[in-house]
């Protein structure tokens, strides 16, 4: 990507990067490089990579596939694990297709279930994600890290050495600097652009499969971004939303708008395709390197960890450093962890940080499109 580019331009060639990388995974596979699919951010990419592998998040944000799904599953199910089964099963996903092995985690009642109906039909390994961030679970996760190591060394017949686990480390360590670097210009007031083209990037850049070129373009983005505020070219001034709860993409993308074509912008994403995943790095230096990849992922803020500290920490931080004026938390219907949390994070939002809060619970359809826009237009107006 040349610096030379418009800003709509780039934010456009990352918004189409799903669709532009269906071909490219076959070209992977033509070329004999592994790919392994995965659909959470608990998912250990630096093994995998140090493996040989390449790896893509797997088609999960659409309704396309429901109905095909509930053949199988309850109705009264996650729409996301919905759409991920139903991919999977009518074979819609070119990245499920190509993927040589698919990686589940432990994090919900649903999800588990899902993998175990999904390795009828595909090479499943399923790694066990501690429910809590103690020092035990922790030993736990590392013992699951090793576990994956060793499962990637048999199937793809190759040795995962400490050499190359470390540069791959490093080299998402890079990445993830970049990203966070990237939505930072956001704390700039009034924004620099808006929430929805930060989003096309931020989610775009998870299906680019080499990522030695990804922090190169994402810091000429940022340049360029930073380059134009300076010459004036930004954001009117607009109420500053920060969206958190379940994972936004696809069909959710509605939330977003929904925001943005009523007045406000959303400068902060503390969801999984926002700072969620992005925030914290691995130890480089750390003399055990699978303990530091554990620590890292262990981490994250999902509301499947009893207690979650960690989510009301990075949002807290984003509410002081984004200077938010208030909260749209987004819940899936039926997702029972996140919709269980917005008792938690309603109260650290409207009693500790005095902020206005609201949750809006959504499908992949697109019918509640207008009830949805008149709440958010009602709750942007109040701020």
């Amino acid at each position: 990507m040349e610096l030379i580019q418009d800003l709509p331009e780039v934010f456009e060639e990352f918004a189409e990067q799903r669709k532009n990388s269906f071909l490219a995974v076959k070209k992977l596979k033509e070329k004999g490089i592994p790919v392994v699919g995965a659909y959470c951010t608990y998912f250990p990419q630096e093994i995998a990579m140090a493996a040989g592998a390449s790896t893509v998040g797997l088609c999960s944000t659409s309704d396309e596939t429901i109905q095909e799904a509930e053949k199988d599953l309850p109705k009264n199910l996650c729409p996301l694990i919905k759409s991920s089964y139903g991919f999977a099963k009518a074979d819609k996903c070119p990245f499920f297709y190509f993927s040589d092995v698919v990686v589940g985690e432990t994090t919900c009642d649903g999800k588990k279930k899902m993998y175990e109906y999904m390795s009828d039909f595909k090479d499943v390994f399923v790694m066990e994600l501690p429910n809590t961030q103690s020092e035990e679970a922790l030993k736990l996760w590392k013992s699951e890290m090793i576990r994956f190591k060793e499962y990637l060394e048999q199937k793809f017949q190759t040795e995962i050495t400490e050499e190359k686990l470390r540069e791959a480390v490093r080299l998402q360590n890079a990445v993830r600097s970049s990203m966070k670097r990237l939505y930072a210009v956001m704390k700039h007031d009034p924004a620099p652009i808006s929430g929805y083209d930060l989003f096309k990037v931020l989610y775009g850049s998870t299906f680019k499969f080499d990522n030695t070129l990804i922090p190169g373009e994402i810091d000429s983005l940022v340049e360029k971004i930073e380059k134009e505020y300076r010459e004036g070219k930004m954001q009117g001034k607009k109420p500053r939303i920060m969206l958190t709860g379940c994972p936004v993409g696809g069909a959710t993308e509605k939330v977003i708008r929904a925001v943005e074509e009523n007045g406000g912008v959303v400068v902060a994403y503390e969801n999984c395709t926002g700072a969620k995943t992005f925030d914290k790095l691995v130890d480089e230096d750390a003399e055990d390197i699978y303990g530091a990849i554990a620590a890292r992922y262990l981490d994250i803020g999902c509301s499947v960890m009893t207690p979650n500290k960690n989510r009301l920490e990075l949002a807290g931080r984003l509410i002081d450093e984004y200077k938010v004026d208030g909260v749209i938390e987004m819940t899936l219907q039926a997702c029972h962890t996140y919709n269980l949390e917005t008792l938690g994070i309603r109260r650290f939002v409207t009693q500790e940080k005095k902020l206005p809060y609201i949750n809006v619970e959504t499908d992949y359809s697109q019918q509640d499109v207008g009830q949805l826009n008149t709440r958010v237009a009602a709750f942007i107006e109040m701020l």
